[in-house]
């Protein structure tokens, strides 16, 4: 904030951040109406501007107060003072909106405010069991924004004039509606209907859902299938046809505690303005279909009217999952549901409000202590900036990576980085990735003079960048995977220049010696990393078939750690390999190198532990599936476990950690117990090894997809706290590659004009 302005008895005072939609303004006329003072507030292009005159020390106390009262849902990001000259107005007045550089933002789609709830539910309001009720705290946003500033001939609303009540609302200072702009009552606002039913939609949709039927629910950011979570032959079906064998389902649930053990910590994520999908222990009597081999759920609460009112109306879980077939992204148009998912559900619950941005739900679980860690970072976060560690960056736009594809847009001391997208292999998540990112650059006014991408020329973002950068001039940067994963993790703490550590473990990424890096310890900051060690480079036998199936990974670590006698150790681990023909093909083209590119994974390390206690060695259906479910083998028991050993120094060598994993399986040990060795052992290796190469106090940033990993977490953080480190978790992007364009943008606007890696 800035320092205060001599006392002069008028200011001109610019507020920036996301300070539009959240009902700033009338907060500002009621505070200046509350000090005494005259003036006007109006928004434009780069926030809120606010003209006071008055006595100094109540002007002094407005500035303060506009940081410290602000609404829930505004996030002020500086208050900037300075003399005004001109004769004062008579009183305090809220103005029309002012065109200017487009420098402010959308804010995020926010859950229904307890105002709004309570107006639904109660019987003698005027929106009583209406679905789109919203107001200046809660409502839609980035979904129905097509351009800025947040004013309703912009959004998706422009198509309902506003009723002479709800208009009376609209224009009132003292209510909250004034000037929300997706404000809506039964008499002007969208409608609701059940495909092919006469009568209460709901209702109708409630019976269906107890019937066993499956139902395309059309929500905030797109569509979701529905059907009742405890009907074991409802959600079987649902997989059937969606195409999704083990992946797990989010639930909704006004009422998880009855069905997940909800810590207070979850509980208030739950009921925030994000209302995210949070990762909840599950309690037995949940079928296990809904997520086959997992022990916790993704479960969220109701987020908008029309939920709410059908969850009561339901009265048990539901799950909720992404309308869509699998791997495809989620659908949000009526016309299109219809043809997408015609043969998955058996009636479509519609309105027909536009919904102009796909958005999917936000994902977080929760780390040891009980804090948010981000899995997916979409409705409730996404445009809202984050504050980068530095001040006047070049606008830089960063196209992240290929898988869980994000873009981010740096401008001066901040980041906005997209929601989650998807997989650009599939080709509708490659147009709705070009889609939003011509999106947000109207939005913003956007035209970079950098742009970022990933050194691996094959990722699709990458080649997008390339013809960007070739079509306007801007200045390519390739930025290597991992330096980004370590700079987006320093960049989610706040942390500055200097000299730090990064312990990044994920699939693989293209390293700047053009091999493929999966699990290394680098050294140094957003400019320029070394790389001190990390993980042994193991073949990747069959190339991408062996991030589809796991036992390609376990025989390449068994040849690599144990030697051509390998087979007289495996012991049980033989009954996961595939029948002796495939399997001597597999070691022929690991002898002549045949398609087995050597690769630092630490994935595929984890792939290969799960493979040998039995969890899906022949083939894997989601990403990450078996080494998810030997995360969930190993959390009842590394609390009280000892780490397997390992060894090697700049390069570790998991020989020891084999044998005695494999010893364990010939022994009989249960295989929770030998799961949570593994993870322990994994951690104190590398813990043991950050200490070889660092100093106590040193920041080290964990970052990669293998991070969302929390026993390992956990372990991780354990081990490094005890020698004197200090371990970075990320908080606001996640670890995965859903974080990789922050880092790359603020690498790129950091260098200039730099080397590139």
């Amino acid at each position: 904030m800035a320092a205060a302005v001599p006392d002069v008895g008028a200011r001109q005072i610019r507020v920036r951040g996301l300070v539009q939609g959240v009902g700033f303004r009338p907060f500002v006329w009621r505070l200046a109406r509350e000090l005494g003072l005259a003036g006007e507030v109006r928004n434009d292009g780069e926030g809120v501007l606010i003209a006071a005159w008055g006595a100094g020390d109540a002007l002094d106390t407005l500035e303060r107060r506009l940081v410290a009262d602000a609404p829930v849902l505004a996030r002020v990001g500086a208050v900037e003072a300075a003399a005004l000259t001109g004769e004062a107005p008579h009183d305090f007045r809220i103005v029309a909106s002012a065109a200017g550089a487009a420098s402010a933002v959308i804010p995020p789609d926010a859950a229904t405010c307890p105002d709004c709830l309570a107006e639904v539910l109660d019987p003698v309001e005027r929106r009583h069991g209406y679905a789109f009720a919203n107001c200046t705290h809660c409502g839609p946003r980035l979904t129905i924004a097509h351009a800025i500033p947040w004013d309703r001939p912009n959004t998706a609303m422009a198509g309902f004039p506003l009723c002479p009540a709800c208009q009376a609302e609209y224009d009132n200072p003292a209510d909250r509606r004034f000037h929300a702009q997706p404000i809506a009552c039964p008499a002007c606002g969208p409608r609701l209907w059940l495909e092919g039913a006469e009568g209460d939609p709901l209702a109708a949709t409630v019976a269906l859902l107890k019937a066993g039927r499956i139902v395309a629910i059309k929500g905030l950011g797109g569509f979701h299938l529905a059907c009742d979570a405890l009907n074991g032959a409802a959600v079987a079906e649902l997989r059937r046809r969606k195409a999704r064998d083990a992946k797990p389902f989010a639930l909704m649930s006004a009422t998880p505690e009855a069905f997940c053990v909800v810590s207070p910590q979850a509980r208030a994520l739950l009921e925030s303005p994000v209302a995210p999908i949070v990762l909840l222990p599950r309690r037995d009597a949940m079928p296990e279909m809904l997520a086959p081999d997992q022990d916790h759920l993704g479960v969220m609460l109701p987020a908008t009217p029309l939920h709410h009112l059908l969850a009561r109306a339901f009265g048990g879980p539901l799950v909720m999952t992404s309308g869509n077939r699998s791997d495809t992204p989620m659908v949000t148009g009526n016309d299109a549901a219809r043809v997408a998912l015609g043969g998955v559900a058996d009636a479509f619950l519609m309105h027909d409000r536009p919904i102009l941005n796909r958005l999917d739900d936000s994902v977080l679980a929760l780390d040891e202590a009980g804090a948010p860690l981000p899995i997916r970072r979409a409705r409730g976060f996404a445009p809202a900036p984050i504050a980068l560690p530095f001040r006047d960056l070049p606008p830089t736009l960063a196209l992240g990576g290929e898988l869980k594809a994000t873009f981010a847009l740096i401008r001066g001391g901040e980041a906005i980085v997209s929601q989650h997208i998807g997989d650009l292999e599939q080709a509708s998540a490659l147009e709705d990735y070009r889609a939003m990112l011509d999106l947000y650059r109207n939005l913003y006014d956007f035209t970079p003079q950098i742009i970022a991408v990933d050194a691996h020329a094959s990722y699709l973002s990458t080649q997008l960048g390339e013809r960007m950068a070739e079509q306007s001039g801007a200045r390519l940067v390739r930025v290597a995977h991992h330096h980004a994963h370590m700079a987006a993790c320093l960049a989610d703490n706040g942390i500055g220049d200097g000299e730090h550590l990064g312990l990044l473990l994920d699939g693989l990424g293209l390293g700047p010696d053009g091999t493929l890096w999966g699990g290394e310890i680098l050294a140094g900051d957003y400019r320029a990393t070394r790389r001190l060690g990390g993980f042994p480079a193991v073949p990747l036998i069959g190339g991408a078939a062996a991030m589809r199936e796991p036992w390609r990974n376990l025989l390449a670590h068994l040849v690599h750690a144990l030697g051509p006698d390998w087979r007289a150790q495996a012991g049980p681990v033989l009954a996961h390999l595939p029948e002796p023909s495939r399997l001597a093909l597999a070691e022929s083209m690991m002898a002549s190198g045949t398609n087995c590119p050597p690769c630092s994974s630490a994935g595929r390390l984890f792939d290969a532990a799960a493979a040998a206690l039995g969890l899906y060695p022949q083939r894997i259906s989601h990403e990450a599936q078996a080494a998810m479910a030997l995360e969930a083998l190993a959390r009842p028991f590394f609390l009280d476990e000892s780490p397997y050993p390992a060894g090697g120094e700049s390069v570790l060598e998991w020989a020891p950690l084999w044998q005695a994993l494999l010893a364990d399986l010939v022994r009989g040990e249960e295989r929770g117990r030998i799961a949570a060795r593994f993870h322990l052992g994994v951690a104190e290796a590398l813990a043991q090894a950050v200490a070889r190469f660092g100093q106590a106090g040193q920041s080290v940033a964990l970052s990669g997809g293998v991070m969302q990993n929390r026993v390992l977490l956990a372990a991780l953080r354990k081990g490094l706290t005890r020698r004197g480190f200090v371990p970075l978790v990320h908080r606001q992007v996640p670890a995965n590659d859903g974080g990789l364009s922050l880092g790359q943008g603020i690498i790129a606007a950091l260098r200039g004009d730099g080397p590139c890696d």
